[in-house]
């Protein structure tokens, strides 16, 4: 595709409903609340309101019958204005990351909606089609896509390993070929494809490494606290029906009444529980249903939805470094979320796009990520802290604390009729602030192996952080006075990202941290081998 075209003609009604929705709230107040009001501010309002509306029909007019594109053998190229006249150019060798969403209104017209992200800064960080069809948006998928595949070198510079690359394959081939039917892990193919004795489709061009089940599903909606998504909604519903209707209506003769039956009460509570655990079960099932993990030899590709479908596509050799996240919830039922951090920008989605299925049990985590970027390797075997790094964290003054404690004791508030209930609740924060920083001590925990560095902190929530040394771009250690008296220092890493991502190890015995810049020194000789 190399003429130039506009975007499909149904991006107007795409952009004539983005504008509905966000002036929603406004239309609301000025033509229903306010329908018979004689106000001279509210006319004045309507006013500005059909102005900006005018002013914004007419700008989306314009933008459409100004703005072309095209897609040659190399570059997509954007222009723009109608008197002068802007062309932007972006390389398919800046193209990192690929989002496609379709949303029911795509669904509804056969369309769907496609966006590229790059490694550039700004607006033109990304090309994005927020109406095309679907003949179309594969093709231009397909056109980068084999364009990456024969390029071995980005400006940024790629460091591709053919023979890592044949012992990726052949490792997948031994692993899928050999387990065959293992649960969470299948094979799916557009071409190539070949059978085992047992069956099952294997190919090299993609493979599925995980599909979310209804058993995975129905137990996110519990982990995720989906159910608890009527709550809110009941309780506004109740006050707008209380300042609706007269007092003695709604108060005196229906709740009043409802408060004195308690089987009616009883009844009412678990009908709103058994609505709530519904609503928010089917609520996960239309966001996180039909979940999927597929990767080839070069990108990681994840798709999600029910009536919202959502593809993406990472580049693999774009990741940064790997996040494993526990919520207390999800360490209760062992599940964790892995995070991708990658080196372009994942676009408005931003956390969303690089998480993989975000209720993945520890040991399936730890396996898809070694089967997806087989360079990486989780270690469960992990060092501790020194028992004197918990000595200066409970010893360390907290601000927080001072200042509330500070207030408390000015103000002496009377709580539920106590009068020195001030120091009750100082003294609760202060245990509560010592059980986080004990619970941090036992959480944290690091190791460096040959190229990796991987480290895990948090108190109620833990973060297990991995990386590859040539991955990080930057190294600091700090020591203040109390380390230094006690042998210990907080490492920094730094790793290049959009925002550029920090991240850090406190209270580390202080040979470690001189090991770690050995380690790290290694760096610049590994990334002139490659």
């Amino acid at each position: 595709m190399t003429e130039m075209k506009r975007h499909h003609v149904l991006s107007l009604l795409w952009s004539l409903g983005s504008l509905i929705k966000s002036t929603f709230a406004f239309i609301l107040f000025l033509f229903v609340f306010r329908a018979g009001s004689d106000s001279t501010w509210v006319f004045y309002a309507r006013v500005i309101f059909y102005m900006g509306i005018s002013i914004a029909l007419v700008s989306i007019l314009w933008r459409w019958f100004t703005t072309r594109y095209s897609a040659d053998e190399k570059a997509f190229h954007i222009y723009t204005g109608a008197f002068s006249r802007t062309r932007r150019t972006i390389p398919y060798t800046k193209v990192q990351n690929v989002n496609r969403h379709t949303s029911f209104f795509h669904r509804l017209f056969g369309v769907t909606s496609l966006r590229f992200e790059t490694g550039i800064k700004g607006d033109d960080a990304t090309f994005q089609l927020k109406v095309v069809s679907v003949s179309e948006a594969e093709q231009l998928e397909k056109q980068v896509s084999h364009h990456l595949s024969e390029d071995q070198v980005t400006v940024e510079g790629i460091m591709d390993d053919e023979q890592d690359a044949k012992d990726e394959k052949s490792l997948r081939k031994e692993q899928y070929i050999e387990t065959g039917e293992r649960a969470g892990s299948d094979v799916s193919t557009n071409a190539n494809a070949d059978y085992n004795d047992n069956g099952i489709k294997v190919t090299l061009d993609r493979v599925v490494h995980y599909r979310s089940t209804r058993k995975d599903v129905f137990k996110a909606s519990f982990t995720s606290f989906s159910f608890l998504v009527l709550i809110p909604i009941l309780i506004s519903l109740y006050s707008t029906v209380k300042d609706f209707f007269p007092k003695e209506t709604v108060t005196e003769s229906l709740v009043l009444s409802w408060l004195e039956s308690w089987w009616v009460m009883s009844l009412i509570i678990l009908v709103l529980i058994i609505v709530s655990i519904g609503l928010g079960i089917a609520r996960t099932f239309v966001k996180y249903g039909d979940f999927q993990i597929t990767s080839d030899d070069k990108r990681i590709y994840i798709t999600k939805g029910m009536l919202e479908k959502t593809s993406f596509s990472i580049q693999k050799d774009r990741v940064q470094a790997v996040k494993i996240t526990q919520s207390p919830m999800k360490r209760m039922l062992g599940l964790a979320e892995v995070e991708l951090t990658t080196a372009g920008s994942l676009g408005e989605a931003g956390q969303e796009m690089n998480s993989l299925y975000p209720f993945l049990p520890v040991k399936e985590a730890h396996r898809i990520i070694e089967e997806i970027l087989p360079s990486y390797h989780v270690t469960e075997e992990m060092e501790m802290l020194p028992r004197r790094a918990l000595w200066l964290r409970l010893l360390k003054p907290n601000w927080l604390w001072i200042i509330v404690t500070g207030m408390l004791a000015y103000f002496k508030p009377v709580i539920f009729g106590i009068e020195h209930a001030w120091w009750m609740i100082s003294l609760l924060l202060l245990v509560w602030i010592a059980t986080c920083r004990v619970v941090n001590f036992y959480h944290t925990r690091y190791v460096l192996n040959d190229h990796f560095i991987q480290f895990r902190s948090g108190a109620l929530t833990s973060t297990l952080f991995l990386s590859k040394r040539e991955k990080v771009i930057e190294i600091k250690i700090t020591r203040h006075p109390l380390q230094r008296k006690l042998g210990l220092a907080s490492i920094h890493t730094v790793n290049r990202a959009k925002p550029v991502m920090h991240h850090h190890v406190n209270d580390i015995p202080v040979n470690v941290a001189g090991t770690f810049q050995m380690w790290y020194m290694a760096r610049s000789q590994e990334v002139l081998t490659r």
